[in-house]
């Protein structure tokens, strides 16, 4: 089809665009970026009103008024919820005399999970929607659009676009055919197998844990978790990004690729991880507990987590940004990537400065983490 026959628009919300034809675009298995969470997350006030993020998805339509191709973008006022973080950039503009609010966010809301953000089963229509972003920026006094935490196939199409690419480190355990946690185990040191049957002894004493999805999910433990939640949300960012509604439509709207993990003390729920399902991979996303028991964050989000990844034939663990306290209980370092369009030639020009020390930087840690992860050394 030639490019005359494709409509390209911004519209009011995923939840505005069908949701048959939003999937059939395509999102590899990923739940983030599937119809159902991004209409939840706007359906709940996750985002939209004063959230500061207002969804403008940029779509192409083709010749038949059917979707072809889409993009998930926010309206960003703030720099919150993103886990890459630009905050220096907007004061350096701001002390500059410049407006680096509003900007455009190319991502899945509070959400630090690589991903497709192009979705399109047609390659030739990626590069059109990144013109239609920077179009956006450039005509509605925009200072700039990001895209983060990239699937790496993506990465080539922000590239070619000259999109300034930025580097940074998450830890994800890699399935590398176990049959069982024991059999991970065996691929680690002596020293740390014991170290991680000792935490996870020391972390179920006392507890039971449960492991919940699909039908088994209900509103009792969406009551608890919201409760944990609540807490970590608090002590984290100042305020839960998610509101309560959220996580009943996500019960509701996509339960079989939820992984519900809580843990109960003399019957009532003490602590719990929640983890998405995909194609491939297990993602956890939030945690929360009532009580400081030793060790039962790391048994709940990461020991959990690599059970049912094996279980499940899943490849890997993406346990969410940050956490150099994963790299000692299986969890390596990798590469995630972001990509910058900035309006402003001179700010670019700054940025891209910052960004050449910046990657030397991440790719000595990279080097330096991945001499240090616990697995036998051959």
């Amino acid at each position: 089809m030639s490019e005359g026959e494709f409509t390209a628009r911004i519209n009011g919300g995923v939840d505005t665009l069908p949701a048959a034809e939003w999937d059939a675009l395509g999102h590899h298995g990923n739940p983030f970026v599937s119809h159902a969470f991004l209409a939840a997350m706007e359906a709940s006030g996750s985002v939209g009103g004063h959230s500061g993020w207002t969804p403008v998805p940029i779509t192409i339509e083709g010749p038949d008024g059917r979707l072809a191709a889409a993009l998930p973008a926010y309206l960003k006022e703030h720099s919150q919820g993103e886990y890459v973080f630009d905050h220096a950039w907007a004061d350096a503009w701001h002390h500059a005399g410049g407006a680096y609010y509003p900007k455009l966010q190319i991502s899945v809301p509070f959400t630090p999970a690589t991903g497709p953000r192009l979705l399109t089963p047609h390659p030739e229509l990626m590069l059109p929607l990144l013109r239609a972003a920077e179009t956006l920026c450039r005509e509605n006094g925009l200072s700039s659009a990001h895209a983060t935490f990239i699937e790496p196939a993506q990465v080539p199409v922000f590239e070619a676009a000259g999109w300034l690419l930025r580097e940074d480190i998450q830890f994800h355990w890699e399935n590398r055919d176990y049959t069982s946690f024991d059999e991970f185990l065996g691929a680690l040191s002596s020293r740390k197998r014991k170290d991680i049957r000792k935490e996870r002894e020391k972390a179920q004493e006392g507890v039971e844990i449960r492991a919940l999805t699909g039908a088994d999910l209900g509103e009792e433990h969406w009551d608890a978790f919201w409760g944990f939640y609540q807490d970590t949300g608090a002590r984290k960012w100042g305020h839960p990004y998610l509101t309560r509604e959220a996580f009943s439509l996500l019960g509701q709207t996509m339960a079989d690729r939820i992984l519900l993990v809580l843990a109960y003390a003399d019957g009532r729920p003490i602590a719990g991880a929640l983890n998405f399902i995909g194609s491939e991979a297990l993602y956890g996303r939030y945690w929360g507990a009532l009580v400081d028991k030793p060790f039962l964050h790391f048994e709940l989000c990461y020991y959990q987590a690599i059970d049912a990844a094996i279980a499940l034939g899943l490849s890997r663990v993406e346990a969410g940004a940050q956490g150099g306290h994963k790299l000692a209980r299986g969890y390596e370092p990798v590469r995630t990537v972001s990509a910058h369009y900035i309006v402003h030639a001179g700010l670019r020009e700054a940025i891209a400065d910052y960004l050449e020390q910046e990657r030397a930087g991440i790719a000595q840690d990279q080097i330096w983490l991945g001499d240090r992860t616990p697995f036998r050394k051959t």
